[in-house]
């Protein structure tokens, strides 16, 4: 991204505002505008004051950083909070994030990406979702259609290599071929990174856990496939399969 990333804090805990603040700053893609410790005090300077992004505590005193989210309509929002139980209420708001603290830097870097990526590709028209993805495989160049996936797991044989499971029960090798050029390729909302082995198509979820992912296909002994879901990958997840 050519322009930075422009961003309010709010933390009612100042040890907790300096450390975001510190994070942030040490990161190129974003700009500090101002950070608060009162919700309402940011209430009240928000209007005057341009910004993409909003980086905020949960559990504060009188107002708490969910309340402040519903006023602040069209605003990119990260949550951080040291309590897991509010994801749920979180990603109602259209969060796009929620980092549990202690917050680590690259934990909120990798918040702060999908926020890039968000910013890129907003534009009046949608954008194109590609319904073909070319691959190097073990039987040269290949076309494959993005509606066959089922998911994409690391090559038990070269983990440098990516097998493609199709809905057909056929396999694809993918050669030499990371998880990132993967999604990239892939269209964003129907595809999802779940651990560090794996890809799911989203339309292919049956059941989720808080760390297991049950998908509509079976295995050849007759036992629904399951793929453990990692925490870092989780709150995409979420967002991803309430849509």
């Amino acid at each position: 991204m050519n322009t930075k990333i422009k961003c309010l804090l709010l933390d009612d805990e100042l040890p907790g505002l300096t450390l975001l603040k510190m994070l942030c700053e040490q990161m190129p893609e974003l700009e500090v505008v101002k950070a608060f410790n009162s919700p309402l005090t940011l209430l009240a300077e928000a209007p005057n004051l341009e910004y993409d992004l909003l980086i905020t505590d949960i559990e504060m005193p009188g107002m708490n950083g969910l309340q402040v989210a519903d006023v602040l309509k069209g605003k990119a929002i990260i949550f951080t909070t040291a309590y897991k139980n509010f994801a749920v209420d979180a990603f109602d708001r259209d969060a796009v994030d929620y980092v549990v603290k202690p917050v680590k830097a690259e934990r909120l870097q990798h918040a702060v990406h999908k926020v890039a990526a968000l910013m890129a590709v907003s534009a009046p028209a949608e954008p194109a979702t590609p319904k073909q993805i070319q691959l190097n495989t073990d039987k040269g160049k290949a076309l494959i259609g993005t509606d066959k996936i089922f998911c994409i797991v690391t090559s038990k044989v070269d983990s440098r290599d990516k097998i493609l499971k199709l809905n057909d029960n056929t396999k694809i090798t993918a050669k030499n071929c990371s998880f990132d050029k993967l999604m990239e390729m892939l269209p964003v909302n129907d595809f999802c990174r779940i651990n560090k082995k794996a890809i799911i198509a989203i339309k292919h979820v049956q059941f989720y856990a808080h760390d297991i992912v049950t998908a509509d296909r079976l295995l050849p002994d007759g036992s629904h496939y399951t793929f453990p879901l990692s925490e870092i990958y989780r709150n995409d997840f979420i967002k991803k399969v309430k849509v």
